[in-house]
């Protein structure tokens, strides 16, 4: 029986392949795998330059200055939902990083 027939031809799963991801720093990783730590920290900073965001549309609207109150629900809304969204990913990283830990090598 042969593995690779399993194996998709198309996509990040393929050795023909190479993935291209810019990390924060600006750096490419072009050796075909992609490292989960960075795009773990991107998206982590995507989440909190959200929830930045949502605190400055607040402080702008309380201040009085020409803010519309559905902007500022709608900023406080999407930063509510990434961080909903970051904490159960790292629910899920916790639970799969405790399977692992219950394995037996």
């Amino acid at each position: 029986m042969n593995i690779s027939q399993f194996i998709p031809t198309s996509g990040i799963y393929s050795n023909s392949t190479t993935a291209s991801v810019s990390s924060s720093d600006g750096s490419n990783a072009q050796n075909g795998s992609v490292d989960f730590s960075s795009i773990l920290k991107e998206k982590l900073n995507d989440v909190n330059s959200q929830q930045v965001a949502a605190d400055n549309t607040t402080n702008q609207f309380i201040e009085g200055k020409d803010v519309d109150i559905h902007q500022v629900m709608l900023s406080t809304s999407e930063a509510q939902m990434s961080l909903n969204m970051a904490v159960q990913v790292r629910n899920k990283i916790v639970e799969a990083y405790q399977e692992l830990n219950k394995m037996q090598v």
